[in-house]
């Protein structure tokens, strides 16, 4: 967790050749040498960027990659050797003196020298500085051609069955062309090539364009994003001739748990209000507060933010509720976890902030246990709950295999598997932020282009990784929690849990980074006895409920469990006041089946 309170974790199709900033809190001014462009080519592995002053990508002691004062090593490879990050010459950076001229963080050691994070005891306080990101491309072909496309098991969404619950919930509707949203946004809809509502897309639209709250949950990688922002966006656009074209008072405000995600909304935000007036902006922290409150300042009719900067705001009094239309809490079972709920506490109960019957709050996550649907119900009216599928469940599109390891055999095991097939867009996650370091180091070391992200990486150094992941330029991402919810990056082939999680929950987060909209994935897990044995029985359960293998061993360790995914869908609303009816989606001549 970041020092502003928000969870550490871009998306595809952002720009980095926009001109580049120096800031200070009153000002922005250009500045060439502060940028990700000073490189030139080598003849080693990759691109070498250009050692400067000045930090920025590739340069000085503090930048990307640096070469640092050595002036040698280059991201992408140093002269001749290895394909990691360059290092200052013997002196630190990933890995510490013992790949410091090949595999180093822009020269900023992260470990004392020692080969093993475990035996270094060194703490270094996180750094800190003034970061301008990239401004947002204008490129249409950029904006649109960011998203997933759908895969050849996308089919199969039309046998998942969907249980709906609360008062009067209208029809679902069975395509985009008779949702009823405003032509604009259908526009946009068919340049983003959206064929066919997902099955959370056909249920949450027609709510929220009823004006109803909703609580939904549906596996991840099933087009959340797209269910709430479309109506929300249609919804503007209806009172457009009311709106105020500069304001800085949000009407639709969306919180996320984590910087990446929020910045991955905003992004689908601004493709689906493309072409209208609508001005979609997004707060974080460990970026330049001027820089967000100038983009701001030419108008912000739909806000993303993480809470710690969203609280920031409100309290300066930069940003007020007055005009809010919509809440909406992404990945709602974090949000409302005891790490964000006073913050959310603080937002919903904000003075500004309309009371709960006269705004719409919405939330989406791809598990919603039965104690956190007990917090949402205070700031929810008269909501309708939308199950899809299994809920909390594993998408039965990633292949989940599960290996016996134990701790001090992780390593050998990870490089076996990545030697053992293309290891392009392996995304492994980790339990601590100094073995996410230490471990793509190593695996730079032994050719695989690897990076990390984590929460004491600088949200340049953050961004920057994601950017080298999606694009292809770095074939491995090690991560801790930071890159585990809502992330859409199009080339995650397969998931690799190094360290298991301590939830179920966690677990269907994290596999859930591949498989996405159809499209088929793999997810391997380490499962040491020593530190796993609680989760052995959720495990079991998960991958019965997916279809897949149970290996022995975790039959053996498995008990009765606690995870709620042993029903069809993994639970119910449990206000079970009204009721609930099950849809199952069309299938030819079919009846839809009755919840029971």
């Amino acid at each position: 967790m970041s020092g502003d309170g928000e969870w550490d974790d871009c998306d595809e199709g952002r720009s980095f050749d926009q001109p580049k900033y120096d800031a200070t809190e009153n000002s922005v001014q250009d500045n060439d040498t502060n940028g990700f462009d000073n490189y030139q080519s080598n003849n080693g592995f990759g691109d070498e960027y250009q050692s400067n002053d000045n930090g920025g990508y590739g340069g000085g002691d503090d930048g990307y990659g640096g070469g640092g004062r050595g002036g040698r090593g280059g991201r992408g490879g140093g002269r001749g050797r290895g394909r990691g990050r360059g290092g200052r010459d013997g002196g630190g950076g990933f890995g510490g003196g013992g790949y410091g001229d090949r595999n180093g963080d822009g020269g900023r050691p992260a470990y004392s020298g020692n080969s093993d994070p475990s035996m270094d005891q060194v703490k270094t306080d996180k750094p800190r500085e003034l970061y301008i990101p990239p401004l947002p491309t204008e490129d249409e072909s950029l904006i649109f051609g960011s998203g997933i496309s759908s895969g050849i098991n996308f089919d199969k969404f039309e046998e998942i069955q969907v249980r709906v619950s609360g008062e009067n919930p209208p029809d679902h509707v069975e395509s985009f062309e008779r949702s009823g949203l405003r032509e604009e946004v259908m526009t946009n809809v068919r340049k983003s090539s959206y064929t066919k509502p997902t099955p959370i897309q056909r249920y949450a639209i027609p709510i929220i364009l009823n004006g109803r709250d909703l609580m939904a949950c549906a596996q991840t990688g099933s087009g959340k994003t797209a269910a709430f922002m479309l109506p929300m966006i249609h919804h503007l656009l209806d009172k457009e001739d009311s709106l105020e074209l500069r304001t800085r008072n949000p009407y639709i405000v969306i919180v996320a748990p984590t910087r990446e995600l929020a910045i991955q909304i905003h992004d689908e935000g601004r493709k689906f209000a493309h072409g209208t007036k609508l001005k979609v902006c997004v707060s974080y922290g460990g970026t330049a507060v001027q820089h967000q409150l100038q983009l701001m300042r030419g108008g912000c009719h739909v806000l993303v933010a993480t809470p710690g900067r969203l609280l920031d705001f409100i309290d300066r009094g930069y940003v007020t509720f007055e005009n809010v239309n919509f809440v909406v809490l992404d990945e709602a079972d974090r949000m409302l976890d005891m790490g964000f709920l006073p913050s959310i506490e603080k937002v919903m109960g904000h003075a500004t902030m309309p009371e709960k019957q006269q705004r719409q709050t919405l939330m989406f996550s791809a598990t919603f246990p039965a104690e956190i649907q007990e917090l949402a119900g205070k700031f929810l009216h008269n909501y309708i709950c939308v199950f899809v599928g299994i809920v909390g469940g594993a998408c039965a599109d990633v292949e989940q295999t599960i290996h016996l390891v134990e701790k001090f055999k992780k390593r050998k095991k990870l490089e076996e598997i990545l030697n053992g097939g293309n290891p392009k867009g392996t995304l492994v996650f980790v339990e601590t932020k100094r073995n996410a370091d230490y471990l793509a180091s190593l695996m730079s070391e032994t050719q695989f282009p690897t990076t990390s992200i984590h929460g004491d990486r600088l949200q340049r150094e953050r961004e920057m990784a994601l950017y080298d992941f999606k694009s292809g330029r770095m074939d491995v991402l090690i991560a801790t929690s930071v890159a585990a919810r809502g992330l859409d990056i199009k080339n995650v082939n397969h998931v690799v849990n190094y360290d298991l999680p301590k939830s179920i929950d966690d677990y269907v987060h994290r596999i859930g980074r591949t498989g996405r909209v159809g499209n088929k994935g793999r997810a391997t897990s380490f499962y040491d006895p020593e530190a796993d044995r609680a989760m052995a029985s959720d495990l079991v359960k998960i991958l019965t409920q997916a279809g897949q293998s149970v290996p022995d061993f975790l039959k053996d360790a498995g008990g009765s469990g606690s995870y709620m995914g042993s029903s069809q869908f993994g639970g119910k609303d449990i206000r079970d006041s009204y009721g609930s009816r099950v849809d199952a989606q069309p299938v030819a001549l079919e009846p839809e089946e009755e919840w029971e």
